[in-house]
C-alpha cells in the first residue's frame, strides 16, 4: 500500500536526497572534527571549503571533512560557517 501523496505521514517522511542533517561534532583546537556523533574519529582523509552565492541573500560558506570513524564506518561534516557555527553531516 502507497500512502496518499498529500497524507501528512507522506509529507513528515519525504526529504531531499541527500540532504544534510545536524551533527554533533566535537573538534580540536585547530577545528578539524575529533568526534563525530560520539564517535572518535580516527583519520581526517580530505578537508576543503565551498563559498558559493555569496552576492545572493543566501550565501554558502562550508569548510567539509571526509573523515574515518574508528568504527571504519565513513563520514562526510562540514561546519556552516552562514548560520550559528552548525555541523551537519551528508552523504558523499
Amino acid at each position: 500500500m502507497v500512502a496518499h501523496s498529500r497524507s501528512t505521514r507522506a509529507a513528515r517522511s519525504a526529504r531531499r536526497l541527500n540532504e544534510p542533517r545536524r551533527a554533533l561534532v566535537e573538534a580540536h583546537a585547530d577545528g578539524t572534527p575529533s568526534r563525530i556523533n560520539r564517535q572518535g574519529v580516527a583519520v581526517v582523509r580530505e578537508e576543503w571549503r565551498i563559498v558559493d552565492r555569496w552576492w545572493t541573500d543566501e550565501p554558502v560558506d562550508r569548510r567539509y571533512y571526509d573523515c574515518v570513524l574508528e568504527s571504519g564506518e565513513h563520514a562526510v561534516v562540514y561546519l556552516d560557517r552562514t548560520t550559528d557555527g552548525a555541523w551537519f553531516t551528508q552523504r558523499a
